[in-house]
């Protein structure tokens, strides 16, 4: 683990495989996570590999801010910080993940060489029970969370403890926080305005940010493009890395090549 302090906060990060081949990528995880979410990547991906806890989460320090716009802005502090430090290629963003990517991209002046969009949207409604469950019933919102079709297809799947028990961790607040600052962010109206090539992933059975959030992520960024991968839901990178991966590969190696078109 790495570490970058900004901000009067410090964030962790971890890079690996910096013996690998081809772009560096930097991955950003969603609600309730942290970076353990990539360790796939981290450990077996094909490319070199960067990935940070966000405020708050994992290994780093967390940052007062209100949810919505407030926090938005100080998580993109975070990858902004890591960015500086790590020089990344690629950018990959996973539910609020990817709202921070988009961000980056719109109102940060941040030009990757590709944005990677898996499990996320424009716009990321979140239904008003969880949101009443996340401020009340904070179990209850856990387990909603990773029933059949949402956080993961196969609720027996081995990562879904791991990703309970995270959550958990991460706590209450700070999830609540997460998933707040998702369902106040819009930037449908700013989609033309993107100039990296872009790749939306989506896990079929993702309940939470379905595959037609996806395809209007490739309908309307000028130079993007979907795909969907069979058997898995939101974190279709846990359920099916080497779909994942490879999905990533031929997307690097299409930005790298210029091929890329939407």
């Amino acid at each position: 683990m790495e570490t970058v302090t900004h901000g009067g906060r410090t964030t962790a990060y971890e890079r690996a495989g910096d013996d690998r081949e081809g772009a560096s990528v930097l991955y950003v995880h969603g609600s309730g996570a942290n970076r353990e979410v990539w360790r796939a990547q981290l450990d077996d991906g094909p490319h070199p590999a960067i990935a940070l806890d966000l405020s708050g989460h994992g290994d780093s320090e967390d940052v007062d801010a209100d949810a919505g716009y407030e926090a938005l802005s100080a998580y993109a502090d975070d990858v902004l910080a890591v960015i500086e430090a790590t020089d990344p290629e690629i950018l990959v963003g996973n539910s609020l993940g990817g709202a921070i990517c988009l961000h980056l991209v719109l109102e940060r002046d941040v030009s990757p060489a590709g944005l990677v969009l898996t499990g996320t949207g424009a716009k990321l409604a979140v239904m008003d029970d969880l949101r009443a469950w996340l401020d009340e019933e904070f179990d209850r919102a856990i387990a909603f969370l990773h029933a059949e079709n949402r956080l993961f297809h196969d609720p027996a799947h081995p990562a879904v403890e791991n990703s309970k028990a995270t959550m958990r961790e991460v706590g209450q607040a700070t999830t609540r926080r997460d998933f707040e600052t998702c369902h106040r962010f819009d930037v449908r109206r700013q989609l033309g305005e993107i100039d990296a090539p872009t790749l939306a992933v989506c896990g079929e059975h993702d309940g939470l940010t379905p595959p037609r959030y996806h395809e209007y992520l490739a309908e309307n960024v000028p130079n993007a493009t979907a795909t969907m991968l069979a058997d898995a839901a939101h974190l279709a990178m846990i359920e099916r890395p080497e779909a994942f991966d490879d999905a990533l590969s031929g997307f690097v190696h299409e930005v790298g090549d210029g091929t890329h078109r939407s």
